[in-house]
This record gives C-alpha cells, structure tokens and sequence, in this order.
C-alpha cells in the first residue's frame, strides 16, 4: 500500500462551509488523539503506528472513514496544533511530530522544534521584481505564487550567494525505511569556488505553517541519494509573510533536530521604489 501524506484538494477544501471544516477538524482531533493515547506510555520519545490505524480509530469513535487518510496526517502537521491532551504530555522544550516510517508508517518522535516561524522586526530587503506579470496573474495557490516569485527574482541565490537553478518541481519520490516525499522545488547550485549543491526548497504561504517535517524530509532524501553525493545540501524553506514580505530560511538538520542556520526577509518592488537611503542600509557591513 502506497504511502501518502497530500491534503485534500484546493477546490475540495474551498467548497467545505465553515461549520463542515469545523466538523471535520474536530473528527480529526478524535482521531490522532485516540491513536496516540493507543501506543503511548509516559516516558516514551516516539514510537510508530500504521496508517490502518486512522481508519480503526474512524470506526471506534463511530465515524465514517476520512475521504482523505492523508489529509489527516496532513492537518497536523502544517494546519493545526495537535489536541490539548496530547500537546500536555510534551516535556518542558520538546515538541511531538508526526514523521514517515515507512510504507504507510507513521512515527510520533519528540523534537527540539516543531514550526519554524519568521521573527518580528528584521530588517525587510526591497528586490526588483521580476516576476512576469502573466504568471502572477494565472498563479492558482498561494505556494505555487510563491515559488514563482523565489524562482523568477532568483531569491535563492540572493539568500544563498551561489548561482542556483531549478531542477524539478513538485518532486514526488520514495525515501527507504522513511516513505512517499514530495519536494515542493528542487535546485542545483555552484559557487564562486566550483563547489556543487543541491537545494531542496518548501514553500507555505496561506493559513500553512513551515514546519521541520518538511526540512527532515529534504535533509534526509539529499543525504540518502547517491545521485547528489558529491553536492553539499543546503536545505531552504520560505513562507509568505504580511504586506507581501517573503521570509527565508536556510536549515540544518544534524540527525535528531532541525535548527536555523540564516533568516532573511525580502519584498519584490518595482526598481523605482528603491532609494539610496535603502541601498545604503544594504551596503552596509
């Protein structure tokens, strides 16, 4: 059984009434919640569970079976905080995730992070706007506008300093004793030096949070694929802020957490709203 961990459409999910999400995410609750109270013990730091046990956990509590087995993952891990009851049993600086384990495997696994939200107050970089008009006028999401806009202003090789290119999109593929990924960019990149790296990009923009599952996911697949072992990962995720502001994050992750290794905040503007007294705050050391 293929392992996957897709939301419900976009059109889908426009089309639920607020009292229909309401009942949904509140089925939704029940549900993990009842899963995780199934396999865990005071004490434990992770431990696994099948996807079959979203669908016995559905009929338990007297629902019928989600539309989406996925969206259910899905909603916890970038939508909405876990319930109350399980958030209680998280030690003081420690954060359960929902992590792959495998063909239709789930693991709970305590974290040092959980989301990776942008700071208040640093300093937003005005960037000539490249981005075709054509483009922003048919984008469809929120994260498909967004990576449009890292890609077409070249962001990534702004925030990174290495000359970067987009490899693929919307990268679905299989990670061994992990399970069904998808990288929302992929790029390649070389430096002043000659050194190769391949980047692997997430984009949230909307209600979505970024969240470190993602950032393990891509610092795990460009560690186990022989394809890249010659190139340095740099793993970027980026999140559409307020007033248009795009924040970037490159992030390291060592094994057991995820950290922040840089944070930048950027804003595309016409060339003419850039003015001296700005390019001289970036010139600056």
């Amino acid at each position: 059984m293929a392992d996957t961990i897709e939301p419900i459409g976009a059109a889908e999910e426009e089309q639920l009434s607020p009292p229909e999400k309401k009942k949904r995410d509140s089925k939704y609750r029940e549900i993990i919640e009842d899963i995780f109270s199934n396999f865990y013990s005071p004490g434990m730091t992770e431990f696994e569970f099948g996807r079959n046990e979203i669908e016995l956990s559905a009929q338990k509590l007297g629902f019928g079976q989600p539309k989406n087995l996925g969206d259910v993952i899905y909603t916890f891990r970038y939508r909405q905080p876990l319930p109350k009851a399980i958030l209680a049993t998280q030690p003081k600086g420690r954060y359960w995730l929902i992590l792959g384990a495998g063909d239709a495997r789930y693991r709970f696994r305590l974290s040092a992070l959980c989301y990776i939200e942008p700071k208040a107050g640093l300093l937003v970089r005005k960037i000539p706007d490249a981005t075709p008009q054509i483009i922003a006028q048919y984008a469809l999401t929120d994260e498909q506008a967004l990576l449009a806009k890292v890609r077409y202003n070249r962001l990534i090789d702004i925030f990174l300093g290495i000359t970067a290119y987009s490899l693929q999109n919307h990268l679905r593929t299989k990670i061994a004793n992990y399970g069904q990924i998808e990288i929302d960019e992929l790029y390649v990149g070389v430096d002043s030096k000659g050194a190769q790296y391949i980047v692997p990009v997430q984009a949230k923009g909307g209600s979505d949070k970024l969240g470190v599952i993602q950032t393990i996911q891509d610092a795990t697949f460009c560690r186990t694929q022989e394809r890249y072992r010659h190139c340095t990962p740099r793993t970027v995720s980026a999140q559409f802020m307020g007033d248009d502001v795009i924040a970037m994050f490159e992030l390291t992750f060592d094994g057991d957490d995820v950290s922040i290794v840089d944070e930048k905040h950027y804003k595309l503007v016409p060339g003419s709203h850039i003015s001296p007294a700005d390019l001289k705050i970036y010139g600056s050391p």
